[in-house]
């Protein structure tokens, strides 16, 4: 029953895109979407609660349902069915590309279909072409508009991702070869095959094996120094893109870091690389935190503030611990669905006012009384303030870090987490204090757009006002699993 509901969970998805792409008609096309993304997310959660702790594995040594990689699926079947939600009034008001929607919902099933499909991969080789299948379908949402910025920025994330998914293949056949001393010069590549030899193998071979991964996976998972492709392409795509690219495809790249870290977790070099993990997320947080005090666009405000939240991600993992990991989870839950809620209110009011600057943008309660709230709602919760779900894993994660050998970053988080909020909000205050626009903006939203937003909101306050005994418990399996205690 369980491999069944995951095998309707990737037909639905499949048979989602290719209907959307026979089709012509594009409110037909936002409907299939919208209903496979539906049915994602309850199959989802149905697997959550049926899977046990231990993981099952299927289809011999390629695919396995674990709790870390549901877990991140889970994230996936959320924000795909917010930003299916939110795309049906959003993409409507794209006047000059609605001949071409149909083609939209069908790159975006295919987008989410990569997106469920590289957690369950229990084979790190497989698994390197699924993240790089993530890449290839994304470009083309991300190029959706076809102008000049747009059409930039995909070739950009395809550029710099596909070259630091080069080292994160590197790596793999690092891993690879390092069994071969011990299991012959041919072997099944699974992950714990790699975690059982990793303890056999040669120590400075293993940890630069793990450090290409980390850069390479890094770089999709947009940590400094190899983020730049990240505020172009979530800054250039639809809204909805943008929720995806946040709230999904970074958590997918996470977990092959979070992997490999894990393969680590018996050997000497285990200390050494989660150090190297803390400190990239460190860095990433510092580069974020300029920026965002800094920054003039609306939706690269949004893009820098996923590169914090990934920085604090890794640091979480990197503490390691039960605290640490849970936090990190939580986190990762927390920040999917408040990003989209972020960016879901920046793309409707780039829209509404016309503008992507934050200088365009004034008096947003004035206009949108319901949306503008909702969004400054989003707003407060990304800078982890309480009592929404995000501050509760960034207190979860620091309590872990304190216990770690690396607690210098519990300090150096604190202090950065105050800028970032405070530089965050100073936009926020501009915008809705601000002096009086200079045009009159749209007052007409789809009722779609408020409702995504309206359940991102929801989701990531219920989150932060009542954590259930349940999710402790699947959080601290999962951190056992990776070695905690």
């Amino acid at each position: 029953m369980i491999w069944a509901s995951l095998e309707i969970l990737f037909a639905v998805t499949t048979a989602a895109s290719a209907l959307c792409w026979i089709v012509r008609q594009p409110r037909v096309a936002e409907i299939i979407n919208l209903a496979a993304a539906t049915i994602d997310c309850l199959l989802v959660g149905w697997l959550l609660a049926v899977t046990p702790s231990s993981g099952v594995r299927g289809f011999g040594d390629f695919l396995r349902l674990g709790p870390l990689g549901l877990w991140v699926m889970l994230c996936t079947a959320l924000v795909y069915f917010l930003a299916s939600l939110h795309a049906i009034g959003y993409m409507r008001r794209m006047h000059e590309e609605t001949a071409h929607l149909n083609r939209f919902y069908g790159m975006f099933a295919i987008f989410a279909l990569t997106l469920f499909l590289a957690p369950v991969e229990n084979n790190p080789g497989l698994f390197w072409i699924s993240i790089e299948l993530t890449t290839i379908a994304s470009a083309f949402l991300v190029a959706f508009q076809r102008t000049a910025e747009t059409i930039e920025a995909a070739w950009k994330y395809v550029v710099i991702a596909s070259a630091g998914l080069s080292l994160a293949l590197l790596g793999t056949i690092l891993f690879y070869w390092a069994g071969t001393f011990t299991l012959g010069p041919s072997y099944n590549m699974t992950w714990s095959r790699f975690a059982a030899i990793a303890p056999l193998a040669n120590p400075g071979l293993i940890f630069f094996a793990f450090l290409l991964v980390l850069v390479g996976f890094g770089t999709k998972v947009g940590l400094v120094p190899m983020h730049t492709w990240l505020p172009d392409a979530h800054s250039e795509g639809p809204a909805p893109v943008s929720a995806m690219l946040s709230g999904a495809l970074l958590n997918c790249a996470m977990l092959g870091i979070v992997r490999f870290l894990e393969i680590l977790k018996d050997t000497p070099e285990h200390t050494l690389a989660q150090t190297a993990l803390v400190a990239m997320g460190a860095l990433s947080l510092l580069v974020a935190a300029l920026f965002i005090v800094r920054q003039r666009l609306v939706k690269r405000l949004a893009a820098y503030s996923s590169i914090e939240h990934m920085g604090i991600m890794a640091m979480g993992f990197g503490f390691g611990g039960a605290l640490g990991v849970m936090g990190a989870l939580y986190q990762m839950l927390n920040h999917s669905v408040t990003k989209s809620a972020v960016f879901f209110g920046s793309g409707s009011m780039m829209r509404a006012y016309q503008s992507k600057r934050i200088a365009g943008i004034r008096r947003v309660l004035d206009a949108f009384p319901v949306a503008g709230l909702l969004w400054l709602a989003s707003a407060l919760a990304i800078t982890g303030a309480p009592p929404f779900g995000i501050f509760w894993g960034e207190i979860t994660l620091l309590q872990g870090g304190m216990a770690s050998e690396n607690r210098w970053a519990v300090v150096w988080t604190a202090v950065l987490l105050v800028v970032v909020f405070i530089g965050f909000l100073s936009h926020f205050r501009r915008m809705y204090f601000g002096r009086p626009p200079t045009r009159t903006p749209e007052t007409a939203f789809h009722w779609t757009e408020l409702a995504a937003l309206a359940l991102a909101v929801a989701a990531t306050l219920g989150l932060g006002l009542w954590w259930p005994a349940s999710v402790w418990a699947y959080l601290r399996a999962i951190a056992h699993h990776l070695g905690s205690t």
